[in-house]
């Protein structure tokens, strides 16, 4: 009984379906705004591009000596450009900046400045004791001595007291002061404060913030004039030098606004026995700028005393408190001027910015010669002196306002932000005709770009071919052409015809096929 085998073969043309779907899940992906429209290339940006000269240099066309001028010139300009920027962008990020000084308008009060004085002698010599001369020997180098006048061999005291030494030995106001006036009114030493500096126990007239005096008139006699008298015959003795030994004799004087403390022995002024001294003041606010453009210290946003034992923040409090954290790291102790607060020290050099807004006075100083021989006879029979002291131990002083003006010294920036936009916007107009619209125009392209890009690695990643060798679909085996071909036990065409035909099944034998057709090939 004859065995009928029938071997069904599929075709490669049916691959053609699954690269359709795929297709269609690509157009999917890619949505209704992308499927149809292809990138533009550029060419087509440069003819649209607002951009001068780009169209001309890189849009659709034949290449030609024309448009290789075109390009030259549009790089020329945009290397002019590149050039200009970057000499502006230098100019700005030095962060230049000018002074300004504004005169301000005659105000009809304004208040006093506080005036603080020290007598250079620190020490009244007959107020001394034998235990005040043991303890202050390294300052005032006087060699401490017994009851009985000699040197000292192993004496004993008790630890010393400087707040009350300063007191008791220090020359006191009441009885320096001969005279005082300030805008024509009477003053007396109730009107000063004590104030402690290097100079011992010294003394500031309007020194309270809160009740500042007003000076209501410019020129001599509208602000404060006092007559002192320095008690030469209480300097110490030298008998060696130290670093507190002082040769002059006078007084010294600041004058200050009253939310710093005085720094008399680096800011103040002498003013000498024997001469009226004359200071005209005038006003200035200054005004300096923060980081990027200057070092100034900012205020603090929250009004707090930034400085421990100061009210408000100066370059006076800063060095007093760096003096302080200096010794206290040294002695563990403090000097009666420093600030009352012996917190840690801190580490490292001690640094004093100027604050952003300060009050300083502006001092013109010239003085004659008192007494005249009138006033000297005068001022002996009122003191109860000779003329020879009057002259040794008599001065004047007289701080007034040269006018009721004052100025606002201000620094500005000269060259800001808007400035460098604008002549940047400048240059981009006059070389390459652009604008911030332009360069949005060439960062959109560029995206857009990348995206496409993109965009088709991730489509070749996605549609990379798969050919399977053997699939089974339905029952139906389908096998690769030339698998079959090798695979295949049925003798060729050649073979059947040359050895018999009774290896070919009669069923098989397509009498209208093409000779050499598919099925006489593969039919078994």
């Amino acid at each position: 009984m004859p065995i009928e085998i029938v071997c069904k073969i599929k075709f490669a043309e049916e691959d053609a379906k699954p690269k359709e779907k795929e297709a269609g899940d690509e157009q999917s992906l890619l949505g209704a705004a992308q499927g149809a429209a292809a990138p533009r290339d550029l060419a087509t940006f440069a003819s649209t591009s607002t951009l001068h000269g780009l169209g001309r240099a890189c849009g659709p066309g034949p290449h030609g000596l024309r448009r290789t001028l075109w390009a030259l010139a549009l790089l020329t300009s945009l290397a002019a450009f590149l050039y200009q920027a970057a000499g502006l962008a230098r100019g700005y990020l030095t962060r230049p900046h000018l002074v300004a000084m504004d005169p301000a308008a005659p105000a009809p009060v304004a208040g006093f400045p506080a005036v603080s004085l020290c007598n250079i002698n620190r020490f009244r010599h007959s107020a001394l004791s034998d235990a005040d001369i043991f303890h202050l020997a390294n300052l005032t180098g006087l060699p401490p001595k017994d009851r009985d006048g000699h040197r000292a061999a192993g004496l004993r005291y008790p630890e010393p007291d400087m707040v009350d030494i300063l007191n008791r030995t220090g020359h006191q106001l009441a009885d320096m002061l001969k005279s005082c006036n300030f805008s024509g009114h009477h003053c007396s030493a109730s009107n000063f404060s004590v104030v402690y500096t290097r100079y011992g126990k010294c003394y500031t007239f309007n020194a309270d913030p809160q009740s500042s005096l007003p000076s209501r008139a410019g020129g001599m006699g509208s602000g404060l004039e006092i007559m002192l008298d320095i008690q030469q015959e209480e300097y110490l003795p030298i008998w060696r030098e130290t670093n507190e030994t002082s040769f002059e004799a006078g007084i010294r004087v600041q004058i200050h606004s009253q939310e710093e403390p005085p720094y008399i022995h680096q800011l103040g002024f002498g003013v000498s026995p024997g001469f009226q001294t004359f200071v005209s003041c005038q006003e200035q606010r200054l005004t300096y700028l923060p980081q990027p453009w200057g070092n100034c210290r900012a205020e603090s946003e929250l009004r707090e005393p930034e400085l421990q034992g100061y009210s408000a923040y100066s370059v006076s409090a800063c060095r007093l408190r760096c003096e302080k954290e200096a010794v206290l790291q040294r002695c563990h102790c403090r000097m009666v001027h420093m600030p009352d607060s012996l917190g840690g020290g801190s580490e490292g050099p001690c640094f004093c910015p100027t604050p952003c807004n300060l009050t300083r006075y502006g001092k013109e100083i010239s003085m004659v010669r008192i007494p005249n021989r009138g006033s000297a006879r005068y001022l002996a029979r009122k003191y109860n002196r000779n003329e020879t002291y009057i002259r040794e131990n008599f001065l004047v002083l007289d701080v007034f306002f040269e006018a009721l003006t004052s100025e606002a010294v201000e620094q500005r920036a000269v060259y800001g932000l808007s400035a460098l936009l604008g002549d940047l916007g400048g240059q981009m107009g006059l070389f390459i005709g652009a604008s911030i619209l332009t360069l949005l125009e060439i960062l959109d392209y560029v995206y857009e770009a990348r995206a496409q890009v993109s965009w088709d690695r991730l489509k070749r990643v996605w549609r990379r071919p798969k050919t399977p060798l053997r699939t089974s679909a339905g029952g139906i085996s389908t096998l690769g052409l030339q698998e079959l071909k090798e695979q295949s036990p049925c003798p060729s065409r050649g073979r059947a015809e040359g050895g018999g035909a009774s290896s070919l099944l009669p069923n098989h034998h397509h009498p209208h096929g093409p000779p050499g057709g598919l099925f006489e090939d593969f039919a078994c």
